[in-house]
């Protein structure tokens, strides 16, 4: 039941992942689950950039050193971080987002058109027992600079990916009746 998956799925970090690689069918079917995402007048904005292999290297330094470059005082440990996540999973999607230039919607809707197609990414992750990150550094305002982005195009973020051995949490919500208010009359 889809309930079951949606209960079951949770933040996997890289530091979690196990190094083993995902296979190529196993993130186009993510991609796919992405691709039919709810989304206003068929916009779908969303739009994939995905790293693997020897890629996840060259961007973990890029992102490390931009990082670098901009900030005014540097923190050893993120610039660790930056550099070694990438290396550390399977595969990393770049999350980006296509404003439709003649049909401008408010931006809202197309933020949330991509958040719901990470959603299906996420939920398609958890199935087949992948774990999943959806991260967003500051540094992803610059990823122009590592990608040829289309006109309109920007990076929302960083979805990473990587199988892990650890047992994960269960989750944790209050009641829905604490959240939400009936009107029947």
């Amino acid at each position: 039941m889809i309930l079951d998956i949606i209960k079951k799925r949770r933040s996997v970090f890289p530091v979690q992942y196990n190094g083993e690689p995902i296979p190529k069918e196993a993130i186009e079917t993510v991609l796919e689950a992405a691709n039919w995402a709810p989304t206003h007048k068929k916009t779908e904005p969303w739009r994939f950039k995905v790293v693997r292999g020897e890629a996840l290297t060259r961007l973990g330094d890029f992102m490390a050193e931009a990082y670098e470059q901009n900030e005014e005082r540097p923190k050893r440990m993120k610039i660790k971080k930056l550099r070694e996540n990438p290396q550390k999973s399977g595969a990393i999607i770049v999350i980006c987002m296509q404003r439709n230039q003649k049909d401008l919607l408010p931006e809202w809707e197309e933020v949330a058109a991509t958040a719901m197609a990470v959603q299906n990414m996420w939920l398609s992750c958890t199935e087949m027992g992948i774990g999943s990150y959806w991260s967003s550094p500051g540094i992803i305002a610059q990823m122009d600079r590592f990608f040829e982005l289309e006109t309109g195009e920007r990076c929302l973020g960083l979805f990473y990916m990587g199988y892990t051995d650890m047992e994960l949490m269960e989750g944790v919500r209050k009641p829905i009746e604490d959240k939400v208010f009936w009107l029947d009359k």
